[in-house]
Parts: C-alpha cells; sequence; structure tokens
C-alpha cells in the first residue's frame, strides 16, 4: 500500500484513521477539501472516524509535510495533499471554489522583484480572488 509507506516516510505510525483519510484526500475529486468536507466523504463511505480525529489527523499530515493548508480569505481552512509541484490559487469570492494555475512569467517577475529589492526568494503564496465575469 503506498499510503502507509508514505506514512512511514513522514514519521508517522499506520493507523487505519490516517490510511483511510490519506486515501480521501489522495482519490479526492476536489483537491481542497476543509476538515469538513474529508469528515463528510468518510461518513459516506461509511468509515467511523470521528470530526476530532480528522482535525488531528489533518494537523499532523501538515507537520508531516504530507498536505498543505491555505487559510484562504473569507473561508476556513482546506488542505491539498504537498506532491512537490508549485503553484498558485484563484479563489472565487461567490462560490469559494478554489482553482489551480501556473504562470512561468509570474513566477519569473517575482523572482526578478524580490531581487531588486535586494532579497532571496525563500517561498511565497499567490492567491487571486475572482468572481465569474457579468456576475
Amino acid at each position: 500500500m503506498v499510503e502507509n509507506s508514505e506514512l512511514r516516510k513522514a514519521g508517522l505510525k499506520v493507523t487505519l484513521p490516517r490510511v483511510k483519510i490519506l486515501q480521501m484526500l489522495d482519490h479526492a475529486e476536489e483537491r481542497h477539501m476543509s476538515a469538513e468536507d474529508v469528515y463528510k466523504a468518510l461518513m459516506e463511505a461509511g468509515d467511523d472516524v470521528g470530526l476530532a480525529t480528522v482535525y488531528r489527523v489533518l494537523t499532523q499530515f501538515e507537520t508531516a509535510g504530507l498536505v498543505v493548508r491555505h487559510n484562504f480569505d473569507g473561508g476556513h481552512a482546506v488542505f491539498e495533499l504537498a506532491d512537490g509541484d508549485h503553484h498558485d490559487h484563484m479563489v472565487c469570492v461567490d462560490t469559494g471554489e478554489v482553482i489551480e494555475f501556473f504562470d512561468p512569467a509570474i513566477e519569473k517577475r517575482q523572482k526578478e522583484i524580490v531581487e531588486e529589492h535586494g532579497y532571496e526568494l525563500v517561498d511565497h503564496n499567490l492567491v487571486l480572488y475572482v468572481k465569474k465575469k457579468g456576475a
């Protein structure tokens, strides 16, 4: 099982709730899920994992680097699997939908701006808040 080896690599003991939550995040149609979303999906799948356990496991996953937590304005925290690929986000202010994107020109310009100010880019997070045209 891939999930078991991922948990072990992250230094976490393999437990049924951890495996189920990792599987849920890996196979979910929605890539950005709140703890409540994960809990509801587990309940719908017939898995008996409590909401407090979901919160605790997601926090453990974040600490271990398995997931990334995003706190987008106006919403609650959402989690996505940390796959190592950098991307930025657009968040629809009307629906809360999260859209991932990557733009090499934006990435290049951000690095240039940092260097122009005499700094070295360590990390960044770009979030654009959007709404459908005409809405």
